[in-house]
């Protein structure tokens, strides 16, 4: 079984214009939806008995301090790869299949999250809101046989949901 999280990172603070994209931090809503949404999807994945092997994150600050909850919550280390700031739904994909191991939690950024999740629900869902999380699960033995195919599985929730 493959598994693919993403995770767009929790919104943002636009109070400083003269602060660089990259070191935006969360704002306060942010700063609460991030271990919400790691705390749920903790509680979904322990009821299954599953544990990613992976989070890898933006290094965008936003982003890192969303992976941040998300590892704080799963009991996992987070990794930092500049290639997800901004990137494309190919290298999201990339990316994950980097990992070691079958399930891997990708906390990264609009457009290309949101073009990704569009595309493997096969336009059931078309945007990844702020702290949005897509899971996607393939029964798959390794991360090659993937690519954009469509899942066998995936849920979709997002911080207004509950």
């Amino acid at each position: 079984m493959i598994t693919l999280v993403l995770v767009r990172h929790a919104k943002s603070d636009w109070g400083n214009a003269f602060l660089d994209d990259h070191e935006r931090p969360l704002n306060r809503r942010g700063q609460g939806d991030a271990p919400r949404m790691a705390e749920r999807l903790a509680a979904t994945f322990s009821a299954a008995g599953v544990k990613p092997d992976a989070i890898v994150s933006s290094t965008a600050l936003r982003a890192a301090t969303t992976a941040d909850a998300f590892g704080h919550a799963l009991g996992v280390d987070v990794t930092r790869d500049a290639r997800l700031y901004g990137a494309p739904p190919r290298v999201l994909l990339e990316v994950a299949s980097e990992t070691d191991g079958s399930t891997a939690v990708i906390v990264a950024h609009d457009p290309g999250l949101s073009t990704l999740v569009e595309r493997l629900t096969d336009g059931e869902v078309t945007e990844m809101p702020t702290c949005a999380v897509a899971v996607f699960e393939w029964n798959a033995s390794d991360w090659a046989s993937i690519d954009f195919d469509e899942p066998d599985r995936w849920t979709f929730d997002e911080p207004s949901a509950r």
